[in-house]
């Protein structure tokens, strides 16, 4: 068994923004020494989570009014209470989606669903630099 791990980095704008990053992680699975197994997609911090979506404009939109319906921006937060920074929204609707998937892998290829894409919503108040993860061990 092996373990490689890379880390890449992508620009977000925050407020629900989603990111297709099926790509990013097909091309390091392609590149793997090993052609089976799992890879981890991890994004640390506490306001982004990962998962899989189909990556079209109408489930997009669907999946970031679903958010703000279920866990809205204008709501009083007493974390923005604590720290004046007024991502409290952030930080609930992150713990909620989690900040980390993991898929199998077999012949160098993701066993994702036909429309299923792999996808990172940074849901702070502002955009960032964010950092992925990916761990494969096969």
């Amino acid at each position: 068994m092996a373990v490689v791990t890379k880390e890449i980095m992508i620009s977000t704008k925050g407020f629900s923004d989603l990111q297709n990053i099926t790509p990013l992680v097909e091309d390091f699975v392609g590149g793997l020494p090993f052609s089976e197994g799992s890879i981890n997609v991890f994004v640390p911090g506490s306001t982004a989570g990962i998962t899989t979506i189909e990556f079209e404009p109408g489930a997009t939109k669907d999946l970031q009014e679903a958010f703000e319906r279920l866990i809205p921006q204008a709501d009083n937060y007493r974390h923005n209470l604590r720290w004046g920074d007024g991502n409290g929204f952030s930080h609930v609707r992150a713990a909620i989606l989690k900040a980390s998937l993991t898929i199998p892998f077999a012949s160098s290829a993701l066993l994702l669903g036909t429309w299923q894409q792999i996808v990172i919503m940074d849901f702070d108040n502002k955009g960032r630099n964010r950092r992925i993860i990916l761990q494969a061990i096969g």
